[in-house]
């Protein structure tokens, strides 16, 4: 009885990943910060076909929403609180993206590139 609890155990860890870091190793992470109502920095460049990581960083104490039509996406950030958004992959172009609570002001764009971004 014991032994096959262990064997449920250790295939269940293995089906759920657990103790693997594969899943999202390889997937780039890029930080969005939002301050005074403004995202920083407001173009991000990324490479085509790739999954990206979006860690939005919201600095106000107040909530802001990231929205963008082109990419499908829209989150809510409270206050002083960060969140994970995935893109992507995405072929090259450019991918506006706006504050929906501040669009006069929180406005960006993500632009995707054939090549790797430049540092």
């Amino acid at each position: 009885m014991r032994r096959s609890t262990g064997r449920f155990v250790m295939l269940l860890a293995l089906t759920l990943g657990i103790g693997s870091n594969t899943s999202f190793a390889g997937t780039p992470v890029v930080e969005l910060r939002i301050r005074n109502h403004l995202f920083f920095p407001d173009t991000l460049e990324v490479p085509a076909h790739t999954k990206i990581k979006l860690l939005v960083i919201n600095e106000d104490p107040t909530p802001e929403e990231f929205e963008s039509y082109e990419l499908n996406r829209e989150k809510v950030i409270l206050g002083h609180r960060k969140t994970v958004i995935f893109i992507g992959p995405l072929p090259p172009g450019d991918y506006p993206f706006f504050g929906e609570f501040y669009p006069k002001t929180a406005q960006g764009k993500i632009v995707v590139t054939a090549q790797q971004p430049s540092e």
